[in-house]
């Protein structure tokens, strides 16, 4: 993917923001699930003829089936179309795995349905590189965890993003640049600006402004008569101007990394090891985001698919990794304790209630922990997870000599 370019300035507050939106989710999970339907057409919905269209695969789009229509005129449009009830609790389930990928690259995640979110990853750019690095990452983590396909849209504010994102469908990977913006956004139909819809879009087209180029280039004098007091609002997106925050519900808040093993561990050992792995990530997240945590959470699964889930909360919120890590692995001994010689399946560390890190705030036992974390982020930073994970070993390795 190349970035478009122009001789725009680059000005503002630089950020990064993400719009993730799956790809015909509702009926990419009935294909996923039931291999006999992929590459097929295929309708989730009212499987009565009062029933609505719920979710449409690309292939039955080509017959002019979308969503909220009547089944009983998709059905004339695709007689051949595979018609499925609709499974919300399965569509909850992959979704809270496609969240889970999001909250391991940042906190600031908001959901707006099962299948879109924003993600503000500005605070992620130190730890794990680009905007486009993040986004191909999470595209490749949806894809490997659930076999589904995720459309990303990447820019520095929510508009020009979700607008990306809808650009490049489906498994969409498409990058506004601040230099970009105006190439990416002249072309398209006026009817694309949030907030132009069917009774401004005809006064819009009798002024002769078909394109948001036209429109950017308009006097506003001539534009008020028709859009009124949002005037200066639409300029201002046809500019691709939008200073809206991400905004993480509180309940949302968390950050959490978990993975499944090829092969189900019993040792403890191995189980510690990957804990401490995930300790490091996850408090290198919050401090990258300027954030503490009050609660520290285990996710265990055996072999068996039993999940069973384990926090602790602090009296003091913590971004330090020692603090996150004896926490956790206090949890998981436990655990351990009552399933002696169990098989783990998958092992998780989550971190929530999250809030802002107080500068004089004392959240470290001693000056040596503050000081290896800061040299492990810096490590990260510069060469990447591989090198931290060796700093972790000699941290690792420096306190069981101290015993």
């Amino acid at each position: 993917m190349t970035p478009i370019a122009t001789s725009e300035p680059d000005t503002g507050r630089q950020r990064a923001i993400i719009h993730v939106d799956m790809d015909a989710f509702y009926a990419s999970v009935e294909q996923n699930d039931h291999p006999q339907y992929r590459n097929r057409p295929v309708i989730v919905g009212g499987t009565g003829n009062r029933g609505v269209v719920a979710a449409a695969s690309y292939e039955v789009r080509q017959f002019g089936v979308f969503s909220a229509m009547p089944i009983s005129r998709a059905r004339r449009l695709c007689p051949q179309a595979v018609i499925l009830p609709v499974r919300m609790a399965r569509y909850r389930e992959i979704s809270a795995q496609v969240f889970n990928v999001f909250r391991e690259l940042t906190p600031e995640v908001e959901g707006l349905s099962l299948d879109e979110a924003f993600l503000d990853v500005t605070g992620s750019l130190a730890l794990f590189g680009s905007i486009e690095t993040i986004g191909a990452s999470l595209r490749e983590k949806i894809l490997k965890r659930t076999g589904l396909h995720a459309s990303v849209g990447m820019a520095h504010n929510k508009y020009l993003a979700k607008l990306a994102s809808d650009a490049g469908k489906p498994k969409g990977f498409v990058h506004v640049p601040r230099d970009g913006v105006r190439a990416f956004l002249d072309p398209m139909p006026v009817s694309r600006i949030w907030g132009i819809g069917k009774r401004t879009l005809p006064g819009i087209r009798k002024l002769g402004i078909l394109t948001i180029g036209q429109l950017r280039k308009a006097d506003p004098a001539i534009l008020a008569p028709v859009l009124g007091k949002r005037t200066g609002h639409f300029l201002a997106l046809a500019r691709g101007e939008d200073e809206r925050e991400v905004v993480a519900s509180r309940g949302d808040k968390s950050l959490s990394r978990e993975v499944t093993f090829a092969q189900d561990i019993v040792k403890s050992r191995e189980l510690f090891a990957e804990l401490q792995r995930q300790a490091e990530s996850v408090s290198g997240r919050l401090r990258a985001h300027g954030l503490r945590a009050r609660t520290i959470q285990i996710k265990v699964r055996d072999t068996r698919f039993r999940t069973v889930t384990r926090s602790h909360s602090l009296k003091a919120p913590t971004a330090s990794t020692e603090v996150v890590f004896k926490h956790a692995r206090n949890l998981l001994a436990t655990w351990l304790q009552k399933h002696i010689n169990t098989p783990v399946r998958l092992l998780g560390l989550g971190v929530s209630g999250l809030e802002k890190r107080d500068m004089h705030g004392i959240e470290y036992d001693t000056a040596a922990q503050q000081a290896l974390d800061r040299t492990v982020d810096e490590i990260k930073r510069r060469y990447g997870d591989e090198k931290a994970i060796h700093a972790l070993a000699m941290r690792s390795a420096n306190k069981n000599g101290k015993q």
